[in-house]
């Protein structure tokens, strides 16, 4: 009985924060699915329900798929780069750095992810600028001419990768120093004493029990990646503000399709698409992270 009256007593002190997620979250959701079987649009009264002729649609649009191949590209471009260069730099932090000395790196590394993301993005829009640049002029010095980073259709993605990298690295680096400071010493001195070097303890103690974390961190980037917008949005503008052509990304497409073309119930199946691709990757980094733990 009185586990009973416990299990109720938690259901109940949990029952507000369910019911404030669940409208936040899955009510949003469940009506993006609605739409996105309607033919939606702001102007007209009739919302006819369509079935699946939205993503039929979306499978000849030629701007859909040049969005989703961008986006997947800057997705998994971000999550190649941040995920070894944070474990790496958490690594040196915590093994390689004093005290007092590691407060102020580890500062410096997050602040990227916690600055305003539209001034971060101009700053970088000045730096790959073709004229005034200055990673033009430091390539100069290699012998390597001026680069057209923001018209190139290549050098824009890659523009945005590096942008996005960039931020996301802060936090990646903060979650993997968290998961240094759990290791436990007495494997490594173990370790040690068997004869291994600093990068042998590395490779075969440090990544393997560090597995959750970079489930996590994985996951994480790769969704942001994937929800990609004000970077490219920001870096593909031209001077009077209004939005390039050169990198188009999933959002952006779904929303010019929902408030300049005013097709709500399409825009609704890219985020359908979006949230169905997302939710695949996320169940099959599970997977192979869980198949590699039991192995």
């Amino acid at each position: 009985m009185l586990r009973r009256k416990r299990w109720l007593f938690a259901m109940l002190a949990i029952l507000p924060t369910l019911a404030i997620f669940a409208w936040l979250r899955m009510f949003p959701i469940v009506e993006t699915l609605r739409l996105s079987l309607h033919k939606w649009d702001i102007l007209s009264k009739n919302k006819p329900f369509i079935g699946l002729a939205n993503f039929q649609e979306l499978m000849g649009d030629r701007l859909f798929h040049e969005a989703l191949l961008n986006t997947t590209i800057i997705a998994f471009g971000v999550l190649i780069i941040t995920i070894p260069t944070a474990m790496v730099l958490a690594a040196l932090i915590h093994y390689r750095t004093r005290s007092r000395a590691s407060g102020f790196y580890e500062t410096a590394i997050f602040l990227p992810h916690v600055v305003s993301l539209v001034p971060a993005a101009m700053a970088w829009k000045w730096i790959f600028d073709a004229r005034l640049g200055p990673l033009n002029a430091l390539l100069s010095f290699f012998g390597i001419q001026p680069q057209a980073w923001l018209f190139d259709p290549t050098l824009s993605v890659i523009s945005v990768i590096v942008l996005c990298s960039w931020q996301a690295l802060g936090y990646a680096v903060l979650i993997y120093l968290v998961g240094f400071k759990s290791l436990p010493v007495s494997l490594y001195e173990a370790a040690k004493l068997d004869g291994a070097s600093g990068p042998q303890s590395f490779w075969f103690l440090s990544i393997p029990m560090l597995k959750p974390i970079t489930l996590y961190v994985s996951v994480v980037t790769l969704v942001s990646g994937f929800n990609v917008y004000a970077q490219a949005f920001v870096l593909a503008s031209d001077a009077q503000g209004a939005p390039g052509r050169q990198v188009r990304v999933l959002v952006l497409d779904m929303l010019e399709n929902s408030f300049r073309n005013y097709r709500v119930g399409y825009a609704a199946s890219e985020a359908v698409v979006l949230l169905l691709i997302v939710l695949v990757l996320t169940l099959i980094q599970f997977s192979l992270l869980r198949e590699r733990g039991r192995a």
